[in-house]
């Protein structure tokens, strides 16, 4: 097997993990609240990750601490406004109305750094807005809290994106992910204290682990590695492509397993989404 298949299918594992993500997440917040299902899911993925990458997390420093607490404060932003928001939606709405911050970051970089977006950049925007509409809005052009909320949740993990790429160029990659892992637990577990009932975790049953295991373990540890190894391995083209299918996963075990009802107007907003993120990762050079 060549080197471009191996990291295809790790970069499809990921993704498919990641789509499949939702749907478990969409089951766990019906008993754990949001913050303290992501107290546990990632203090459960900062131990693994440090047990796993000892040797690179052993020599932490402060300029490390801090790069682990801005990129963690915003990835905790985005999660905890995205879990929101998924207890007002449907999991496949949740996964492609996140997935509308691959158009949101060229415009950030454009604010804080002063590099236009290119034309690419500008239709899938527009496309991603039109896509949104069909998505979200109904007769009388309203956005349920739902949907808004994964919008906005979106636009954390653009945020996040923009403080990776700023510390990742002085930072180990699996120092700065554990280090966000561990800053992601930090809050939501005083997310928990000041406005939630964190006793809700003694009563957790079994299903309830797995669900928990599953989200720490696999769609948190086992996707990292799958992307750092397959990304290595594919160009980034093809990376891109193949990571955006998360949110086409996602969809899918929506349908299959939550019992989601796409109608046209939906698929055909999911269809016009999709086609915006791959024309922002990938600015089409496939066809070149």
């Amino acid at each position: 097997m060549s080197d471009k298949i191996k990291g295809s299918l790790l970069l499809t594992t990921a993704a498919m993990i990641w789509g499949s993500s939702f749907i478990v997440m969409k089951s766990a917040v019906d008993f754990l609240t949001p913050n303290v299902l992501l107290f546990v899911r990632f203090s459960l993925a900062t131990v693994i990750m440090s047990i796993i990458f000892y040797k690179y997390v052993k020599d932490i420093n402060i300029k490390d601490l801090k790069g682990g607490m801005i990129t963690g404060t915003c990835l905790f932003l985005a999660y905890l406004i995205q879990t929101i928001g998924l207890t007002m939606t449907t999991p496949g709405k949740n996964a492609f109305l996140t997935a509308v911050y691959c158009a949101i970051v060229p415009f950030l970089v454009w604010f804080f750094y002063r590099r236009r977006p290119d034309s690419y950049n500008f239709f899938a925007a527009l496309l991603c807005i039109v896509g949104v509409g069909f998505v979200s809005l109904d007769g009388n052009l309203g956005m349920n809290m739902g949907d808004l909320l994964t919008l906005i949740g979106g636009l954390f993990y653009a945020f996040h994106i923009l403080a990776i790429k700023k510390y990742s160029n002085t930072m180990h990659p699996i120092k700065l992910t554990t280090l966000q892992f561990a800053m992601t637990a930090i809050l939501a577990f005083f997310g928990s204290l000041l406005f939630e009932d964190m006793s809700v975790i003694k009563q957790i049953d079994s299903s309830v682990i797995l669900q928990i295991g599953y989200l720490a373990f696999f769609a948190t540890t086992i996707t990292l590695l799958c992307q750092n190894i397959g990304q290595n391995l594919v160009s980034e083209c093809n990376a891109a492509i193949l990571l955006s299918l998360e949110s086409v996963f996602g969809v899918v075990f929506s349908v299959l397993l939550y019992g989601e009802i796409l109608t046209i107007k939906v698929f055909c907003g999911f269809a016009l989404i999709f086609v915006a993120i791959i024309i922002s990762e990938t600015k089409l050079s496939f066809f070149k």
